[in-house]
């Protein structure tokens, strides 16, 4: 006769209880995945993040509250996991697992690692990590509402770097508002723009400063004064973008918001080993540029790359035509972000490009611009929750023994109007 915990066999429960794991990650897979393993009955976990809790966080890493913005997410996602079980044993690490500290050694302290990462960089060391510890490491990622797991155990499976990876669609928020290195990077921060000017604001599409940036403070006393300060607050006052753009009429010397780079610049522990960027002198601009950018420029439109003050100009006209539309549209109307529509393609096209300007990087075509912009993931909540479950689902297949049994998952969570629909697993 088996004998039960719960769902689970007594051996295998017993196992729950006494291995150590360790969660690399406490965003939006990372607080799923925190509940389930409390739930299931770990009781030893090590969670790891260098990112502080924002307001974009709160619509899907439900581990985290309004209260919590600006405090460090591993060390809160501990402190709501533990709500739900007290008695396990869980320690937070607010840090970077790039850091030299987590060596191999540190590694080898763990039965299993679980990566719910939102990067490639770190994803790759952690793989690199694990391969030389010879410790099983599931793999984890979600885009939109595709979603997959991957068991990598050394002599085993392949590895996370063992096969090309197609291109990122999803971003971390303050790479996008604060330090963009790519140009997709501005195409999406462009889109975000548009959103909060013309369309529907959402918190988690935000544009300005991140203040909350890990890396602007990395001193735990300065996380923590930020943290406090926002605890006095009580709540997070924000000024509707949309309606400081109606304040000073859609200018677009001003919505330009160079402002903020120069508030960037008092960063400075972020451009310590990046280039730091260069504010845009409308004014000047006007004054200098714009003769030298008179000769036409050959080959078809849409594949032109035009130059610093041909890209104001660009702009200039799309907000205006925007902000007509929206006029016309009455009180409280919105306006939808189209790849098809010129006007909103080129408000991207032009904003993205002289943010490319802002922070050094080559500026592209309108039909690059085009193609990236088609094709940027948004994150979804219930993939998070989906792909939580089956990280835990393989852990109890490794920690049964039954390594072999493992597989690549992949899931699709598809909403409709009426009803949530099936859930699609692929093997």
């Amino acid at each position: 006769m088996v004998q039960l915990v719960g769902s689970l066999r007594k051996e295998l429960a017993d196992s729950l209880s006494t291995c150590k794991v360790l969660v690399v990650g406490a965003g939006g897979i990372g607080c799923e995945l925190l509940k389930n393993l409390v739930l299931t009955g770990f009781k030893n976990i090590e969670v790891i993040d260098l990112d502080t809790i924002d307001v974009s966080n709160l619509n899907r890493q439900f581990l985290f509250q309004k209260k919590h913005v600006g405090k460090s997410k591993a060390q809160v996602a501990k402190e709501s996991a533990l709500q739900f079980c007290p008695s396990a044993n869980i320690t937070a690490y607010h840090d970077s697992i790039m850091n030299p500290d987590y060596n191999v050694e540190f590694f080898r302290k763990f039965m299993l690692v679980m990566n719910a990462l939102d990067n490639r960089a770190a994803r790759n060391h952690v793989n690199r990590m694990c391969l030389a510890a010879d410790i099983p490491l599931i793999e984890s990622g979600t885009a939109g509402y595709l979603g997959q797991v991957t068991v990598i155990k050394k002599g085993m499976t392949e590895c996370y770097e063992c096969q090309p990876k197609p291109t990122q669609k999803t971003f971390p928020g303050c790479t996008i508002r604060n330090t963009p290195s790519e140009p997709i990077h501005c195409i999406v921060w462009a889109k975000y723009l548009f959103n909060q000017l013309f369309g529907e604001e959402d918190a988690d599409q935000e544009v300005s400063p991140d203040t909350a940036d890990p890396e602007a403070a990395w001193n735990p006393e300065e996380t923590a004064a930020r943290a406090t300060a926002s605890e006095k607050d009580g709540d997070i006052k924000r000024i509707s973008t949309k309606e400081w753009a109606r304040s000073t009429g859609y200018d677009p010397c001003q919505t330009l918001q160079q402002d903020d780079i120069m508030y960037l610049l008092t960063m400075d522990k972020l451009w310590k080993k990046r280039k730091a960027p260069t504010p845009l002198d409308w004014q000047q601009l006007e004054n200098s540029m714009c003769p030298q950018e008179e000769t036409p420029v050959s080959g078809l439109k849409d594949q032109q790359v035009l130059g610093v003050w041909g890209y104001c100009q660009l702009f200039q006209h799309s907000v205006e035509t925007l902000r007509s539309q929206l006029q016309e549209k009455g009180e409280g109307a919105e306006l939808a972000w189209d790849k098809d529509d010129p006007p909103a393609m080129d408000f991207v096209t032009a904003a993205a490009n002289l943010r490319m300007h802002i922070f050094s990087m080559n500026m592209k075509s309108r039909f690059d611009v085009k193609s990236m912009a088609g094709n940027i993931i948004p994150a979804i909540a219930t993939t998070n929750a989906v792909i939580a479950g089956l990280i835990v689902l393989e852990g109890l297949k490794i920690l049964s023994g039954e390594l072999e049994s493992c597989r690549t998952l992949q899931a699709s969570c598809f909403l409709s109007c009426k009803h949530l629909s099936p859930l699609r697993l692929h093997i």
